[in-house]
């Protein structure tokens, strides 16, 4: 472990903290933008007897990245 690295403090965690909540909020504030819950509304409804896999083009490309 290095010494010469800085201590986390309390006061960087609350300054980061404090930029988190400011930048969540600008966002929320934000005319245009869509909220999280509003995009999992546009998502069609799960199958109720299971199933719902289906072969898009993200996945395709997973098992093309994904092959050893």
């Amino acid at each position: 472990m290095q010494d010469n690295q800085p201590k986390p403090s309390r006061r960087g965690f609350f300054f980061g903290a404090a930029a988190t909540g400011a930048a969540a909020a600008v966002i929320v504030a934000l005319p245009g933008v869509a909220a999280p819950g509003a995009v999992l509304q546009e998502l069609k409804p799960a199958p109720e007897k299971g199933g719902g896999y289906s072969l898009s083009d993200h996945v395709k490309h997973y098992y093309k990245t994904a092959r050893v």
